[in-house]
């Protein structure tokens, strides 16, 4: 006689929710819910199961800043020296390509979509790295030009530095004025309503545990002793990736965001990068939300574990205190992190086949909101073509 633990699955679950998947896709964030959304519109008869380990999306989607953005100055002149043109400008050109696709797919309100640019913010210690960046505007412009198809992108906007507050704090800012600012909550949830119209099945607090291939297929067992069969698989957890595949050159890494409550009479309007984008800012209505720091503690923020620190908290309010807010009295409202997923070699993501069911879709480099859709729509055209 066969013994069953006391949460084993009905007959009517089985064949309701488990029965002749086609696809299982780990991860309901923007990568997951937008690969389920290609498959259900290239092949409509495939049975789409998503799976996510947490009530809601538990990785980056619904935890980042909501940036519309390809990069700052410095973050380019960066990628430049590291990787060289023809990475640097390849991967530039998939970041836009992504944020129009995820524009024209869930549409600027849903998305609550505001184009009011991007700045680089420097201070009196920074003028040798701002006069790099504006020596190198003009070649920017001219990538951007071809890949954009808008002319000087980039602007020196010091003129502004006054109407946002920043005078005696800021020395300089470079505007960009392609970037823009979304609600990724809004995004996320827009993505589950049309993942679902299309006839997706998505399933939260299923956290799975282990992956087995088979002759037919990958077996997924669960957290809670599940055992789930699928024709193939296509993991999207990014940095969370580690967990099920840490062979994966995909290394986990904690950003801590704090929230202010309302500002009256807020003047800053926008996003704002500084320190080559390891530190990063917008107003959300009249708050502000700030984040980042990482590379101040690389040994305890590559992590896939969710939390703040002290000295990470301490230097995000110094921030507003000494460059962004300055004389304004403001109140933290409340902390969250996300954990990114970004390469020890490279920003481009991870697309490829690991074994004959196994598909991944992973490591955004901090760019989730640029390249997520994309990347998403790519892992489901690789499986669709191996269905």
């Amino acid at each position: 006689m066969q013994q069953t633990s006391s949460n084993s699955l009905s007959f009517w679950e089985r064949d309701t929710w488990f029965h002749n998947t086609d696809v299982a896709i780990i991860g309901a964030g923007l990568v997951g819910l937008s690969a389920a959304i290609s498959l259900k519109t290239a092949k409509p008869a495939l049975k789409v199961l998503v799976l996510e380990r947490g009530p809601l999306p538990s990785g980056a989607s619904t935890k980042n800043a909501g940036f519309a953005c390809f990069g700052s100055p410095s973050e380019l002149l960066d990628d430049l020296d590291l990787f060289g043109e023809e990475i640097t400008w390849e991967t530039v050109a998939m970041r836009w390509k992504g944020l129009k696709r995820l524009r024209l797919l869930l549409g600027d309100e849903n998305l609550a979509y505001e184009g009011l640019g991007g700045y680089e913010v420097f201070r009196d210690s920074d003028k040798d790295l701002y006069e790099a960046c504006m020596e190198k505007v003009p070649e920017f412009n001219r990538q951007l030009r071809d890949i954009i198809g808008v002319k000087d992108v980039f602007q020196q906007a010091d003129p502004q530095i006054s109407s946002f507050g920043f005078k005696g704090c800021a020395r300089n800012m470079i505007l960009n004025t392609a970037e823009g600012q979304i609600h990724t909550g809004k995004m996320v949830l827009t993505l589950w309503r049309k993942a679902q119209e299309a006839g997706v099945l998505i399933l939260t607090g299923l956290s799975v545990a282990s992956m087995e291939n088979k002759e037919q297929g990958m077996v997924l067992c669960t957290e809670n002793n599940w055992k789930l069969k699928a024709r193939k698989v296509l993991l999207c957890t990014n940095g969370l990736t580690g967990k099920l595949l840490p062979e994966l050159e995909v290394i986990p890494a904690r950003n801590q965001v704090l929230i202010t409550k309302p500002i009256p009479g807020l003047p800053v309007a926008g996003c704002f990068h500084y320190d080559k984008g390891y530190f990063y800012l917008r107003n959300i209505g009249n708050r502000i939300l700030i984040g980042g720091g990482r590379h101040l503690a690389p040994d305890t923020e590559r992590t896939s574990d969710f939390g703040t620190t002290i000295p990470i908290q301490t230097k995000l309010r110094e921030l507003l205190d000494t460059v962004f807010l300055p004389g304004i009295a403001w109140k933290e409202d409340y902390w969250w992190s996300g954990i990114l997923g970004i390469g020890p070699s490279g920003k481009k993501p991870i697309i490829r086949w690991i074994d004959e069911h196994l598909a991944v879709a992973v490591r955004m480099g901090g760019m989730g909101v640029a390249i997520g859709s994309l990347v998403g729509a790519h892992g489901a055209e690789l499986v669709s073509e191996a269905l």
